[in-house]
């Protein structure tokens, strides 16, 4: 079987397009953007990929064409789809149908901490023995891909709330009808799709609904946002975890929360001694600690397996040191996510000067939504460095004067890279927030500490 993918390259749809290949389909695809990683990863698996979205690469005629939630009338692809009537799917109801069906899928939901927890999922199953298939929104360190099928009836996915295809409108998730579900978390995101919170919350009351009563959901303790999902109806038995509270806890933290203690109903079972920081990964672990003891993986083990845990390349990543100058690169897309990876990296990091450069570039960022969050979010950053290119529909002038002499706006990559660099000192560390490719500014920024 031929299927022909269009949007290939979003790590979404560059996952089902390696799950189909493993399945040994014929996989072809086109894209707007073809880059590294995910255009590495899937020519490495003998795919082909082309640039554009051209009637003429429907030829010759795939046996199906599976559509990414970037597809949208208009497109000439889509267009040459609808007028010849060439069978097509979404990327979510191909892997329902032809993957997910006879699974236990475990699903990780939340608007903050999805790739990172999935993940720390599929990590603690491969290292307990379980071999479970996974289909995650980054690349994990630990397996150096972002899909596979795995040899188990387990797998794990990271389930998007966001609208499946411009012919179905329902989130991605409700596609998934998850064993095991975890819910990271619930703040207003995806302006350009949802007018409010309430909205969104209707979704994951949609997707709670397709949990069946002999699973598991698991929730953090005390978050009002959640709570009012679950108490929209929920038939499922729910577990909780926390920061000191829950059913399953995190004690003794240590500041940066490189190491901690886990507890279930109040008896310490395990201690996560590990390389990654911030409190936001402590929640993250509880979450897929959780999750992989429902389906019978112990909490000493869940613990030890992290600490063997590599990370997510865009999840603070360090690109590079130079002259004792660290570069970091973060998916940052959301004043929360800021506000929890620059915290953890300070608490790591000590009084070390910590120079922060954001790109807002996803179209909720762009829409302005945020602004109001946005500076408080980067109180921890010694200088901040906010790039304002023509597609932001908003000013980030505020933003610099709410962080006052510390923060410079700039609508050049090329001055950004000046400033950031031309009086960095060994044992400073520069944080590059983007949830796109920031015109390759990392290496540009290593490549300037080099000069210097």
């Amino acid at each position: 079987m031929h299927i022909h993918i269009l949007g290939i390259c979003g790590t979404f749809m560059g996952g089902v397009a390696l799950l189909a290949r493993e399945l040994g389909m014929i996989v072809s695809g086109s894209d707007a953007n073809v880059y590294p990683p995910m255009s590495d990863q899937l020519e490495a698996a003998g795919i082909k990929l082309q640039e554009g979205y051209l009637a003429e690469h429907l030829d010759p005629t795939p046996d199906l064409v599976v559509m990414g939630n970037a597809m949208s009338r208009g497109n000439p692809a889509v267009e040459y789809v609808l007028n010849k009537g060439l069978p097509y799917v979404s990327g979510p109801q191909w892997l329902a149908e032809q993957v997910l069906k006879d699974k236990w899928v475990l699903a990780v939901a939340g608007t903050h901490g999805k790739t990172t927890t999935s993940s720390m999922l599929a990590w603690i199953l491969h290292d307990a023995g379980m071999a479970p298939g996974f289909l995650i929104g980054g690349v994990p360190d630990n397996f150096g891909e972002t899909a596979r099928l795995g040899e188990t009836p387990f797998f794990v996915i990271e389930a998007d709330e966001y609208d499946t295809a411009f012919f179905d409108k329902r989130a991605k998730f409700v596609h998934y009808h998850p064993r095991t579900l975890v819910i990271n978390n619930l703040e207003f995101d995806h302006a350009d799709i949802f007018d409010n919170l309430a909205a969104i919350q209707q979704q994951f009351h949609h997707l709670v609904r397709t949990v069946p009563s002999e699973g598991l959901i698991i929730t953090p303790s005390h978050v009002d946002s959640v709570d009012h999902v679950m108490r929209m109806g929920c038939w499922t038995p729910q577990q909780t975890i926390g920061l000191n509270e829950g059913q399953l806890r995190a004690e003794d933290i240590a500041e940066d929360g490189g190491k901690f203690d886990v507890a279930i109903d109040g008896e310490k079972a395990g201690q996560v001694d590990w390389s990654l920081i911030g409190m936001h990964n402590v929640s993250n672990a509880l979450a897929a600690i959780a999750a992989a003891h429902h389906i019978g993986v112990t909490i000493e083990q869940g613990c030890a397996s992290l600490g063997k845990f590599e990370g997510i390349k865009r999840r603070l990543e360090l690109c590079g040191e130079v002259n004792g100058v660290r570069v970091y690169d973060d998916f940052a897309h959301h004043p929360t996510a800021i506000e929890t990876t620059l915290k953890g990296l300070r608490a790591n990091i000590g009084k070390q000067q910590l120079i922060a450069i954001l790109e807002p570039r996803s179209n909720t960022m762009k829409m302005g939504v945020h602004q109001h969050t946005l500076a408080n979010s980067l109180n921890a950053a010694d200088q901040v460095i906010l790039f304002e290119d023509a597609g932001l529909d908003w000013s980030l002038t505020d933003i610099q004067q709410q962080l006052g002499d510390k923060a410079r706006v700039e609508s050049s990559i090329d001055n950004i890279i000046k400033l950031a660099t031309e009086n960095a000192e060994a044992g400073d560390h520069i944080l590059v927030m983007s949830n796109g490719g920031f015109g390759g500014i990392h290496q540009k920024l290593l490549d300037a500490l080099s000069d210097e």
